[in-house]
C-alpha cells in the first residue's frame, strides 16, 4: 500500500479539483445538472482514483486505478475546452486549469510507467 497523501500527483489533483469547484460555481444555473456536475465529477475522480488505487495491495491494481485517473483527466480536459468555448471560463482561468491538468497528466504517465513494470 502507498500513502496517497504523500503523493505529489494526488495533492496537485486535489488542488485542481478545488479550483474547478470554485470556478464552475460561476457557470450558468442552467448548467447545474449538466456541464457543472460533469466537470466536477471528472475533477474529483482523478484524486479519488489515485487514493483508491493506493489502498490496493498490488502495484498492478494501483496502476489500474492510475489509468482510470488518467482517463478522468482527459475527460476533464475535454470539458474544460467546452467550457471555454461556451465562454463559461475566460482564457486566463482556462489556461491555469489546463496547465495544472497537463502537469498532472504527465505525472500520472510517469508514475504508471514506474509501477506498471
Amino acid at each position: 500500500m502507498h500513502n496517497y497523501k504523500e503523493l505529489s500527483v494526488w495533492n496537485k489533483s486535489v488542488v485542481l479539483a478545488t479550483d474547478v469547484y470554485k470556478l464552475s460555481s460561476r457557470f450558468p444555473k442552467s448548467e447545474q445538472y449538466g456541464l457543472t456536475s460533469q466537470i466536477r465529477r471528472s475533477a474529483v475522480s482523478i484524486s479519488s482514483n489515485i487514493a483508491e488505487g493506493a489502498g490496493r495491495s498490488t502495484n498492478k491494481d494501483f496502476a489500474r486505478f492510475l489509468h482510470i485517473a488518467n482517463g478522468s483527466s482527459y475527460e476533464l480536459e475535454t470539458q474544460l475546452i467546452i467550457s471555454k468555448n461556451l465562454q463559461y471560463l475566460n482564457q486566463s482561468d482556462f489556461k491555469s486549469l489546463h496547465d495544472s491538468l497537463i502537469e498532472i497528466q504527465k505525472m500520472l504517465y510517469t508514475f504508471i510507467k514506474k509501477i506498471d513494470r
